[in-house]
């Protein structure tokens, strides 16, 4: 039977099923490989109705070999060749994703080799052959007349490509052995998350079931078997929910029942049970519906969507695990030495699940700069590169790589003239925080005697961990919306105050500067609903949803009370964009402290409530509101793009407006002045305060308070503790009489004459 009616016959013994049986028929016959190669595309030509099948298996270099073919030309075998995205075959294998096309010809992406004579047939059907989201080959079927493939025929041919990933992946086609992982090195650009160098072997951060066995023996014994794994999963999820360990920790609870709502759908298990009837093993058919779900959901941008894809990957994980719990998952095993983490996204906490002694880096398929996983990475001084192009399906697990968070890119089995780079960076990087651990106990005060203090900022308790190692003065900036971002329930006044006084004891006698919740926007909580918007960054977020939601607000700051227990408290709003605002928010705290003082709470020494300045609205109230606020912290991420009209997160925009800007600067020293008129401190908090070039050019401007990752506080004082900052705020002056789009490069210039930098320092 073939065609369109086999596929229609799945479930009653014939049709794929029938295929596959004669493919493992194949696979465990004698001969060659290239013999088997040969029968396998008969089979398949045969099983359904077209005249021609052709295999194409990828190589070193992400090229395509045509390895064998029914149809075409034999004289075209291991003679045509295309790269990746070149041609149809090649845009399956890029995309992964499977194709029919009625009149291929006409289609953008067609390309015509003449070696192989298929100038004659019109419509083309290829799907990506893939084991381990890694894209081995394709698999192509093709007809004269210009025919609609349906649906069906395209899952039978993909449930035929898992059985040909198997012999690829086995080294069971001349020259696959290169398939894993055994090829030539490859270097894959991506985006800069944090900086620094690390190398050690690709450890996967989601495991994943080796499927040894594809094609079914008895279909109702495999239906068998995942009744009984499903149903053990849901036991084990239920044991799970009513153990002792689990009641205390509600984010992992509703994380559990969320596994359970998914596994239970009827849907998923449908399509597993069809896939079984179609002749897969239960792993495989599992396996199979993953897959396609992937597929079919990659280009959904919705968060909440792409998270529920992964609660669902989740769940499809844990049935693998019930169906072999005798096979290993790939990336559980720990390779040998230090670690690079590979995933496809990582989320803030997650990366604190790993042994920090072994973890070097992290390389990401997916992730901006401004990915939340990045505050952790900094902390524990680990480098992050995200947006890594086909990042899991290059990585087999155990593959030797080389991460340069300075430059953006991940070196895939490096060769040894990158690992010459990755020493002589590395013997760099070692002289340099010996030296910067010297100056940790010096002030920072200038050759001119101008001090300023440095600061750091935080997020997490192994930040605060962070002070006495870099020398930090206090922090600056205590960002309290990470345990949200990182929880499912919205956490009570109780586990808030909770955290805030574990972060106040570890500081000891430092000030800490806590900011209120800084949610919305790109930082979406969990257990809260956020509506679509145009403008994410310009919509509600931050002080907006605490005026809004009073509740919210209100409590954290009852829990800032209390944490502070007679201590000084000192906390600030995000994203003032009104005097009004900030006399609001205030109000608030003022409610709390005198329900706190009816309640015999032990009050906190002194109170001091400052406002964010990042928002331009506010700037040109700056006066008014020095006059308000005890304090004001500048975020200069914000206020940058937001001046500038600039999203700092845009590959076309980064590097467009330069901080250095003397519309910018003019900013900066408004904000100066009016606080310094007003007698209140500012301090800025944002990454240009971290960069020492930028860090003299605030205290020329008359900051001097700064506050900065960890491990920038190193560099941003040596750069002080030998710059004459008088003299600068003269030169800088001088500068603002001369037109220019950026003074970077004669503020460089001007600092490496007077040797005050060993020269690369100021960027």
């Amino acid at each position: 039977m073939t065609g369109p009616s086999a596929s229609r016959d799945a479930g009653r013994g014939g049709g794929p099923r029938l295929m596959l049986r004669h493919l493992r028929d194949v696979m465990a016959g004698g001969g060659s490989p290239q013999d088997r190669l040969d029968s396998t595309v008969k089979v398949i030509t045969g099983a359904l109705g077209a005249e021609v099948c052709s295999i194409y298996v990828r190589r070193s270099g992400n090229l395509l070999e045509l390895c064998a073919t029914e149809g075409l030309n034999r004289e075209a075998v291991y003679r045509t060749r295309m790269r990746f995205g070149e041609g149809l075959v090649g845009h399956i294998a890029e995309t992964g994703r499977s194709l029919a096309l009625a009149d291929a010809q006409n289609h953008p992406k067609f390309a015509y080799f003449p070696e192989t004579g298929e100038e004659i047939y019109h419509s083309l059907m290829g799907v990506p052959i893939r084991r381990l989201e890694r894209v081995h080959g394709v698999l192509v079927i093709q007809h004269t007349t210009a025919r609609e493939y349906t649906e069906e025929e395209v899952e039978s041919l993909e449930t035929l490509a898992m059985v040909l990933a198997e012999m690829i992946s086995g080294g069971e086609i001349p020259g696959s052995a290169a398939n894993r992982g055994e090829g030539s090195p490859v270097r894959i650009a991506g985006t800069r998350i944090t900086g620094g160098m690390a190398v050690g072997r690709a450890r996967l951060h989601r495991p994943r079931i080796v499927i040894r066995r594809v094609v079914a023996e008895d279909p109702d014994d495999e239906l068998r078997r995942l009744t009984d794994a499903h149903s053990a999963m849901h036991d084990a999820l239920d044991k799970l929910l009513d153990s002792t360990a689990l009641a205390a920790a509600g984010e992992h609870r509703d994380v559990l029942e969320t596994y359970r709502i998914i596994a239970s759908d009827a849907g998923w298990i449908g399509r597993i049970r069809e896939a079984i009837l179609g002749g897969l093993t239960a792993e495989a058919a599992v396996q199979r519906v993953r897959d396609d779900t992937r597929t079919r959901m990659a280009g959904v941008e919705d968060p909440y969507i792409r998270e529920r894809l992964t609660d669902f990957e989740d769940v499809a994980l844990r049935l693998l695990q019930h169906l072999s719990p005798e096979s290993d998952p790939v990336g559980e095993a720990e390779p040998e030495g230090d670690w690079i983490l590979i995933a496809r996204s990582l989320g803030p906490a997650e990366i604190l699940d790993y042994d920090p002694t072994r973890l070097k880096g992290v390389a990401l398929e997916e992730g901006s700069a401004t990915a939340h996983v990045a505050i952790v990475a900094r902390a524990l001084d680990i480098p992050v590169v995200g947006g890594l192009a086909n990042l899991l399906g290059e990585v087999e697990p155990g593959d030797p790589l080389i991460v340069d968070g300075n430059h953006a890119q991940v070196f895939v089995r490096p060769g040894e003239d990158a690992h010459a780079l990755f020493r002589a960076s590395m013997a760099a990087r070692t002289f340099e925080r010996a030296h910067y651990a010297a100056l940790r106990d010096r002030p920072a005060i200038s050759p001119d005697g101008v001090a300023m203090t440095l600061l750091m900022n935080a997020g997490l308790l192994i930040d605060v961990a962070q002070m006495p190692v870099v020398g930090a003065e206090g922090i600056g900036l205590y960002r309290t919306e990470i345990p949200f971002l990182v929880r499912r329930e919205y956490p009570d006044v109780e586990a808030q105050t909770a955290l805030y006084r574990q972060v106040l004891v570890s500081t000891g006698d430092k000030p800490v500067t806590f900011r209120t919740l800084d949610a919305g926007g790109d930082k979406r909580l969990p257990s809260f609903i956020h509506e679509p918007e145009e403008n994410p960054a310009l919509g509600w977020r931050a002080l907006r949803i605490g005026l809004d939601v009073p509740s919210l607000l209100r409590q954290q700051m009852r829990a800032l009370i209390q944490a502070a227990n007679g201590r000084p408290l000192r906390l600030m709003m995000p994203m003032v964009t009104t005097v009004e605002e900030f006399r609001t928010a205030r109000s608030f705290l003022d409610l709390e402290l005198e329900r706190a003082d009816s309640r015999g709470t032990v009050l906190p020494a002194s109170v001091a409530v400052g406002a964010m300045v990042e928002v331009p609205a506010i700037v040109l109230a700056i006066e008014a509101l020095a006059r308000e606020a005890d304090f004001l912290s500048i975020g200069s991420n914000d206020l940058h793009q937001f001046l500038f009209a600039a999203d700092r997160g845009g590959e076309r925009m980064a590097g467009r407006y330069d901080s250095l800007d003397p519309v910018f600067l003019d900013v900066l020293r408004r904000i100066q002045q009016a606080a310094s008129a007003a007698n209140i401190p500012v301090t800025v908090c944002g990454e240009m305060a971290g960069r020492p070039l930028e860090a003299l050019v605030l205290a020329a401007l008359g900051y001097r308070s700064l506050s900065m990752s960890p491990i920038s506080i190193g560099p941003v004082k040596e750069a002080i503790l030998h710059t004459n900052i008088s003299g600068l705020s003269s030169y800088l002056e001088f500068l603002t009489k001369s037109p220019s789009s950026s003074h970077r490069n004669r503020l460089r210039n001007y600092l490496a004459e007077r040797r005050f930098s060993a020269g690369p320092t100021y960027v």
